[in-house]
């Protein structure tokens, strides 16, 4: 009877390091998704210009992903596209001109005006939103294919 016990203990644990191991290859394709959606951003929003990212309290698994697409920096006064996932509280990185600021959250967009623009997921899928003033006020020109990604949100 504790042959079968420890044979079935065994067998569950194995099971069950599999399934851990699922998850955690399932969360990185989440974010390399991620990561091509924002490299990709940033590289039409900065033209011919190198990329230094900053995400503010970057966790390492996305320093590990991030940084396979661009270059991954440090503070905000090193970078020229920050993308706030992790936190709301940028310190002065608002101050700073030149940085263009994108959020992973839409109530953030509407009610910061420093964000140019929204990557989120709703309902297990990606999101893209430019606001078009701010687009404008940056002198940011996107090409025909983020069309369908600009709102024309009154700011008033």
């Amino acid at each position: 009877m504790k042959k079968i016990l420890l044979i079935l203990l065994l067998s569950l644990s194995i099971n069950a390091q599999q399934h851990y191991t699922y998850l955690i290859d399932e969360y990185d394709k989440v974010i390399e998704l991620e990561a091509k959606i924002i490299s990709k951003i940033a590289k039409d929003i900065l033209k011919d210009k190198e990329i230094n990212l900053f995400i503010p309290d970057i966790k390492d698994i996305d320093k590990k992903v991030y940084s396979k697409k661009v270059h991954i920096v440090d503070s905000c006064d090193k970078a020229n596209f920050i993308f706030v996932k992790y936190t709301s509280n940028l310190g002065n990185c608002y101050k700073i001109n030149e940085k263009h600021l994108f959020t992973n959250n839409y109530k953030r967009l509407l009610h910061n005006h420093q964000y140019v623009g929204a990557f989120f997921w709703s309902k297990s899928r990606p999101n893209i939103i430019f606001i078009k003033d701010r687009l404008s006020k940056n002198n940011i020109i996107l090409s025909d294919e983020y069309k369908q990604f600009v709102e024309d949100y009154n700011e008033n």
